[in-house]
């Protein structure tokens, strides 16, 4: 099995090079076939592993594969670990991908990026792969750096675009500051186990129980926790947890299938795959949970307020993954890892489905994504239609549609625990349920019912998306349906991650929950006795009652609310907070040190002051030099009693 686990990262990468180092030789149509077939091979393999290890009982792969270096005792090395958890994360990965990539030949078709696209998306896979197949933390350093390098370039994709340019570098700033912050947990763990390698490590984690580190001399703070906490604020900066959540919505700048592929499948859920898979180091720090519990509940919430004022349709979709990622995060925190993974599965199928159908909306539109100039677009796109709105139930967590088990699990899980922040966490979980429905189906309305709001023109050209646009969309909406109900039985209430995630039973709520799990029915039923389905159906009404029965209480509600609705506009301020305290702070300091240390102190008193001083001290030299020679013999003369003095003396 080696072999083939070798060979599902590599195919995507030989496929990148292929495309991005001999595109313009082997041309467009071969760019996107080598690039397809490589993620295509990954994803049927990542099919073979999946059926190896989950129905054919296989053993777990936990090997290294090649070593890199070794320094003071310590392996640098490339190892796979292809347990229950990898080979759903690799399946997720390449199957979206597959899509992705599929549906990019008919989104990008006129781009003269055509090629180097395709190279960049499929490099995005290889680094995904290589982080959730890792058994050692440099390496997963190695794919979280790799999916930061190339959601970098694929954000700025447009690079004569200057918001284009703006987002790019904006993700890789953010990103830097959460990547700080796991790069000093990783040296923790490697100062206090001397070990990269997974095993070794958590089997090493309960010894560091009780032990303490002085960060600020005086307060000492539990070693577990620290590192922990430090690993979390990696995942904040990936999976754009606040306050690094800012970069997110702005990578909507990059063309709409990276968008699917960033928002699905790739980097965002990096950092909910890292936690779930460093279960048994969390587990020893409830601090470090409640920590994990408050951030996701508040990135639940706040965030998907800011989608309720959006009227770009892709960043409607964006603010729903921004609060999706939330859901996820309080899961871990509550030490529901598993119900975290099966939220992040089903949401890979149903965002990555609103995405590619937003992008539809845009070819038909002519690249207009102001939802306030679209309406109407039902008759006109049947298929993106029908499709967006199995995403939109999906999404809200309507009753048997995939999103309903995963997001019912969550609130259930939080409902049942007891760590700090538990309470306001649930809280602010059901408020998302309302606020998720109202901004999902406040965009579905305005973009396919209603009058039609667009120009003439573009009505006279709007149409239903070719096939191979269309076609992903559709195999995408099968799971959005019905991955929920085959899957919640094994990975939530099953054995599917029995050794692979690490609960204390004092906190396993999941335990709990499946306490009254008799079924998917039963499952579905209980759904109908919650608040959480009724405040569902209460978003979705006061979204259909605003905007498409009375339109004028919008502009009411705007009037009313106006100073509410500003401040969601902003996003709380973060935006001008950073870009006045740390932009135009890193600017002035910036400033400062150019005049005072580089024009000050290394040209003029360094460069420039070394230069005169040097001239000045010539200049006097130069009056010794009379040209006379007897001056000379007499400076010679008085050199040599002066040596012949300092013999004498000593």
């Amino acid at each position: 099995m080696e072999n083939l686990y070798l060979a599902i990262p590599l195919a995507p990468l030989v496929g990148a090079i292929l495309a991005g180092l001999f595109g313009h030789q082997i041309g467009r149509t071969a760019s996107h076939w080598v690039t397809i077939l490589g993620v295509g091979t990954a994803f049927a393999l990542s099919l073979v592993a999946f059926n190896h290890i989950v129905f054919d009982g296989g053993e777990v792969f936990n090997q290294s594969v090649y070593t890199w270096m070794v320094s003071d005792g310590i392996r640098f090395e490339v190892g796979f670990l292809v347990d229950t958890l990898t080979v759903m994360m690799m399946c997720v990965v390449t199957g979206v991908s597959l899509m992705v990539h599929i549906y990019t030949i008919g989104y990008m078709h006129d781009d003269p990026g055509y090629q180097r696209f395709f190279s960049y998306i499929a490099l995005f896979t290889f680094s995904m792969l290589m982080l959730v197949m890792s058994n050692n933390f440099m390496q997963l350093f190695f794919g979280w750096e790799a999916v930061g390098l190339v959601s970098y370039l694929l954000i700025g994709f447009w690079y004569k675009k200057e918001t284009a340019i703006y987002a790019n570098m904006k993700a890789f700033l953010v990103n830097r500051v959460g990547d700080f912050g796991f790069l000093l947990g990783i040296a923790a763990v490697l100062m206090y186990t001397g070990s990269l390698d997974y095993d070794t490590v958590f089997a090493a984690m309960p010894s560091l129980v009780g032990q303490t580190i002085e960060i600020i001399p005086g307060s000492p703070w539990d070693v577990i926790t620290v590192i922990c906490i430090l690993l979390f604020i990696g995942a904040m900066g990936k999976s754009a947890q606040v306050p690094l959540h800012v970069w997110l919505p702005d990578s909507m700048e990059g063309p709409t299938p990276i968008s699917a592929l960033i928002h699905a499948a790739t980097m965002v859920t990096a950092g909910i795959f890292m936690v779930a898979r460093m279960s048994p180091m969390f587990e020893l720090s409830e601090t470090a949970l409640s920590f994990i519990l408050i951030i996701g509940a508040t990135t639940a919430l706040f965030m998907g307020l800011i989608g309720m004022v959006q009227n770009d349709i892709k960043k409607v979709v964006a603010y729903s993954t921004l609060s999706q990622l939330g859901y996820m995060t309080v899961a871990l925190g509550a030490s529901a890892y598993s119900a975290a993974i099966f939220h992040l599965m089903t949401h890979a199928f149903f965002k990555a489905l609103l995405f590619l159908a937003a992008g539809a909306v845009i070819i038909a539109m002519h690249h207009e994504q102001d939802i306030r100039k679209m309406g109407g677009l039902k008759k006109y796109m049947p298929i993106t239609y029908w499709v967006s709105l199995i995403g939109s139930l999906a999404l809200i967590g309507f009753p048997g549609f995939a999103g309903f088990f995963s997001k019912d699990a969550i609130i259930e899980a939080v409902h049942h625990s007891e760590i700090v922040g538990a309470s306001y966490a649930y809280f602010a979980v059901m408020a998302g349920v309302f606020i998720t429905a109202f901004y999902s189906f406040r965009m579905f309305f305005l973009v396919f019912h209603g009058e039609t709001r667009m120009d003439e023109e573009t009505k006279s050209h709007c149409h239903e998306c070719k096939p191979v646009v269309t076609v992903p969309l559709i195999l995408l909406a099968i799971p959005s349906v019905i991955i929920g109900a085959l899957a919640i039985g094994p990975m939530l209430f099953g054995d599917f991650f029995n050794g692979v995630i690490f609960v204390d039973p004092s906190r396993d709520v999941i335990a709990q929950v499946g306490e009254h799990y008799h079924g998917v029915w039963s499952f579905v039923l209980h759904g109908l006795s919650a608040p959480a389905v009724y405040l569902a159906f209460a978003g979705i009404f006061s979204a259909w009652f605003i905007y498409l029965k009375r339109p004028q209480l919008a502009t009411l509600f705007y009037n009313r609310l106006r100073p509410l609705h500003s401040l969601l506009e902003k996003k709380y301020g973060f935006d001008e907070f950073n870009a006045a305290v740390f932009g135009g702070g890193s600017l002035k300091l910036g400033n400062l040190l150019w005049k005072f240390g580089d024009i000050k102190l290394i040209d003029g008193l360094l460069v420039n002051g070394s230069a005169k001083a040097v001239g000045w001290f010539s200049g006097k030299l130069r009056h010794i030099q009379t040209g006379f020679l007897y001056h000379y013999a007499f400076a010679m003369i008085i050199g040599l009693l002066l040596l012949l003095t300092w013999f004498v003396v000593r």
